[in-house]
């Protein structure tokens, strides 16, 4: 074991740590819930952590030897190989004090050593006075969460974009099966099985849309406003040149806030951006939901559709295969929708010139993201691509279906059709052929009537008026 002093006291520390003091007070202080920060997060934070090593050694505040060494230590740190050393709990007091403070001292630790001293030599290298310098909390974790939201969204609009593609092609390939639409439940009028999945990949459209104008909402950083956004302890050179430093360093598009007070205090961005998300996990939840529903049975319900097998589904009932992918979308939605009660929340809670709940905003988000970001990969991948339709469910069900008369109505009349719908019932016929029985339609004229073609078409016309009768008889 060895020791560090902090102005609180001395605390001991195991060996092969290279964190110090402050990360071990928060480890008595929040044993909360067993999260560590991901590892997003910490890349972002090592980068800004470079950044700012790499600003000052430009500006003559760090001299070649150490902040060489810091800047060794903040890349090994963003390529992940510093990532069992960050220990503190992801829920954790202080806005992130001890988020900061575990890097600042693993990175000091590690830039030590690389100076070929002990991990342990404060002197040689110091968490606060060099890695720290010209920095607070209160500006490097928001900045370094919003790098981390940003390159999550990239991947998350490369996965919805793969999830919109999914629809877009069963789309065509489903645009020749008819099948009964129904709403609230109940049956309604016909329509094809290709509109219902262009009806999914226009909302998954609207989401990639959305999702790619997040950017914009997360680019002003309030990095060089230290402690309050005023850029106190920091020099004015420095205040100018950072972010566009971080800029280069993590090729994420990040510009400087024009007003650093606001930006420290007030976390809306993040409580937009998480709005849109949300707006994401409900279109997810639907379709989900919709395709539990439509592929359900195969005996005893809809089934048609049918989604790819993926698992052996019961423990007891052999055979049984569930659609365990769209009920493990439901459930990130689900998810996602709480996180953004929770962020918009702790968003509206931050008191005067800082918001204290950065962490609990911190985990949300990037929850969020990489909950979206997998689902929507795995959802297109493990189900949407594989989904075959059951033409013949879908004709069965629609043939059954006293609705599929509406479209008569406009030629024939409401009463007429009501008529030859109760007719079709007290002789036990399908619709469709009380229809032709009845001489209304001719065969060949059902068949028009109910072809994918004509579902296809916006509304009708007059040659659709001769070819089924005359509108105005009612």
């Amino acid at each position: 074991m060895r020791s560090e002093r902090d102005s609180l006291g001395e605390v001991s520390l195991p060996e092969g740590a290279l964190w110090g003091v402050h990360t071990a007070r928060a480890l008595e202080n929040f044993p909360l819930s067993g999260q560590k920060m991901p590892a997003p997060f910490i890349k972002a934070l090592a980068q800004v952590k470079q950044a700012a090593a790499e600003t000052n050694l430009g500006l003559g505040y760090l001299d070649e030897t150490v902040g060489g060494a810091i800047v060794s230590a903040c890349k090994e740190m963003a390529e992940g190989r510093l990532d069992n050393q960050v220990v503190v709990d992801a829920f954790q007091g202080g806005a992130g004090t001890s988020t900061n403070m575990n890097l600042n001292e693993v990175i000091a630790g590690r830039a030590a050593q690389i100076l070929g001293s002990t991990a342990w030599d404060r002197e040689l290298v110091s968490p606060l006075d060099h890695v720290n310098l010209h920095q607070s909390t209160n500006d490097v974790y928001p900045t370094a969460l919003k790098v981390a939201c940003i390159s999550l969204l990239r991947e998350l609009e490369q996965g919805v974009s793969k999830l919109q593609e999914a629809f877009q092609y069963k789309e065509s390939a489903f645009a020749q099966v008819v099948k009964l639409g129904r709403t609230q439940m109940m049956d309604a009028v016909p329509m094809t099985l290709g509109m219902e999945f262009g009806a999914f990949g226009e909302a998954i459209s609207r989401d990639r849309w959305r999702i790619f104008k997040c950017r914009e909402r997360l680019k002003q950083v309030n990095l060089g406003g230290t402690a309050v956004g005023t850029g106190i302890g920091a020099p004015r050179a420095y205040i100018f040149k950072v972010v566009e430093r971080l800029k280069s360093i993590t090729g994420v598009v990040v510009a400087r806030s024009e007003n650093l007070v606001d930006a420290t205090q007030n976390l809306d961005a993040f409580a937009e951006v998480s709005g849109i998300l949300k707006a994401s996990a409900v279109n997810l939840v639907k379709i989900a939901s919709d395709l539990r529903l439509l592929a359900s049975g195969p005996h005893g319900g809809l089934a048609e559709i049918l989604l790819p097998e993926r698992q052996v589904g019961s423990s007891i009932m052999a055979g049984k295969v569930n659609p365990v992918i769209p009920e493990a979308v439901i459930q990130v939605g689900l998810r996602v929708m709480a996180n953004d009660q929770m962020i918009a929340s702790a968003a509206s809670m931050g008191q005067l010139d800082l918001n204290h709940l950065m962490p609990l905003v911190a985990h949300g988000m990037l929850e969020s993201l990489t909950l979206l970001k997998n689902a929507a990969t795995t959802f297109a991948h493990h189900c949407v691509e594989g989904i075959t339709p059951n033409p013949e469910a879908c004709l069965r069900h629609l043939s059954r279906s006293e609705t599929i008369l509406t479209t008569l109505v406009p030629h024939i009349g409401y009463h007429k059709v009501a008529e030859l719908i109760q007719k079709a019932k007290e002789d036990g016929c399908s619709p469709i052929e009380t229809v032709v029985s009845e001489g209304v339609l001719t065969q060949a004229q059902a068949d028009e009537l109910l072809s994918a073609k004509r579902m296809q078409k916006l509304g009708f016309n007059d040659a659709d008026r001769a070819l089924f009768g005359k509108g105005d008889e009612r």
